[in-house]
């Protein structure tokens, strides 16, 4: 599978880019998750997002949003694949980048997410452990998730 890989601040990508990010973020966790809520949010602003391009559509993509205050980590949020494309090991490969991008950026894969609870084992083998009870985040059983290895 040919996928291209791309990590761009928002103010880099252009409004087609954008647009299209939302898009697939919608249709993915809004749409598809049956689970309204406020998708768009400030971190967008200030997040690294990392693309997976096949052709001209995005179909994988996370964020990593900085740390918010001094001796914090950064959040990885936002993980998707899209349905035509799960079961093809891309999300994996899509963890994969986000630690490159994450150790070029800080020096370190370390970084938390809140996965959703179904997820919890394929986060668990990206080297994250959980961190605190189940609990819901926007209709949906989450967990707070810690890498700390480099």
């Amino acid at each position: 599978m040919d996928i291209s890989w791309t990590a761009r601040p928002f103010h880099d990508l252009s409004p087609v880019r954008v647009h299209a990010l939302y898009k697939v973020r919608v249709d993915v966790f809004v749409v598809e998750q049956n689970c309204p809520y406020p998708e768009v949010d400030d971190d967008d602003l200030v997040a690294t997002h990392l693309l997976g391009m096949h052709a001209e559509s995005i179909v994988a993509y996370a964020r990593i949003i900085p740390p918010k205050y001094k001796g914090a980590i950064p959040h990885v949020g936002r993980v998707l694949v899209t349905a035509p494309y799960r079961g093809k090991g891309l999300a994996h490969r899509l963890m994969e980048v986000v630690h490159d991008e994450l150790r070029r950026m800080h020096g370190t894969a370390r970084s938390a997410l809140a996965a959703q609870h179904h997820l919890r084992s394929f986060y668990e083998g990206h080297g994250y452990i959980s961190v605190g009870d189940v609990h819901d985040l926007d209709g949906i059983p989450h967990v707070d998730m810690v890498r700390t290895d480099p």
